[in-house]
């Protein structure tokens, strides 16, 4: 029984030294060491091979190394096994971090500092309370909710919208499309969280972000197919929205000559906002083991229908 690793190399020696400190019982293998193919029961991968089941004929679970799993080809993994995104305090961590500095960012007009410095000009903005900014979460799963938590401890009025229900302390809660123009209606700052999903695809274009008041930001910390990158540009240049902080684009990287890279409106950063830790992502996965091997369900497992 192995658990073969295919991720970054540098990584993977990481989570060889910690599989051997903390399951020494268990072989650990990284791609393309696979040793015996037939021994190899679980997979943590980025990206799994074509068909992996037909190069791992015994293979029982597949691990996403990330939050998200859209990057697997779903239909080419068998049915019969679990895949399970990466559920761990290191991306939760991570994504509360960049997500709160971008908000400051935009809310105590970082923004127009950092253009009055390269202009030499020292010229102070009134400061609005954070009671008066009105940020909304698209997407209420384990990072979203975690993202409003914290917001909401510096005094912001924060909302979320998913799909479905949720309730969350201090957090005005809108749920599916009908209450998605109420929810746009009432946001200044707009944070993605979504997965990418067929039905959230391009969901970020003229027509939705156009429904935020006027000079409305975007904080997109989703996935880079979100976004409808014209439609962002036309609405920065009508002055419709005022800024936008992306850390996820397509493609990544974006070419030299994108527009993105010299607009006064947008920052850019290289899909830096959270990343798995190894320290507390093998201690995750080696729990969820002990639950695939008691027959418990385990933490993360997707639903094939939804695609998260």
């Amino acid at each position: 029984m192995t658990f073969l690793y295919k991720a970054d190399p540098a990584r993977g020696k990481v989570w060889a030294r910690l599989f051997a400190e903390r399951a020494p019982h268990l072989p650990f293998k990284i791609w393309p060491d696979v040793g015996d193919p037939e021994q190899v029961r679980y997979l943590v991968a980025w990206q799994p091979p074509d068909d992996p089941t037909r190069t791992l004929p015994n293979l029982e679970v597949l691990f996403s190394v990330g939050a998200g799993v859209d990057q697997f080809d779903l239909s080419g993994i068998a049915a019969h096994v679990p895949v399970v995104r990466m559920i761990e305090p290191g991306i939760v961590e991570g994504m509360v971090e960049y997500v709160t500095h971008a908000v400051l960012t935009i809310h105590r007009d970082f923004f127009v500092y950092a253009a009055q410095q390269q202009q030499v000009c020292w010229r102070d903005l009134p400061v609005r309370s954070a009671s008066s900014c009105r940020v909304g979460v698209l997407g209420l799963g384990m990072l979203g909710t975690a993202v409003l938590e914290r917001l909401r401890l510096f005094g912001y009025a924060c909302a979320g919208w998913s799909r479905s229900e949720h309730r969350i302390e201090g957090v005005e809660c809108y749920a599916g499309d009908s209450a998605l123009d109420a929810f746009l209606a009432r946001t200044d700052i707009l944070v993605c969280l979504l997965p990418l999903t067929p039905a959230t695809r391009q969901m970020l274009d003229a027509r939705l972000l156009g429904k935020l008041p006027r000079g409305a930001s975007l904080v997109q910390t989703g996935r880079g197919a979100h976004l409808v990158q014209d439609d962002l540009l036309q609405l920065l240049d009508d002055g419709h929205l005022r800024y936008a902080l992306l850390d996820v684009t397509t493609p990544e990287p974006l070419p030299r000559e994108h527009p993105f890279w010299r607009h006064p409106g947008i920052r850019i950063t290289p899909h830096i906002a959270s990343a798995t830790r190894p320290e507390t992502a093998v201690e995750s996965v080696l729990d969820n083991l002990r639950r695939h091997q008691a027959g418990l369900p385990m933490i993360g497992q997707i639903d094939r229908h939804r695609g998260y």
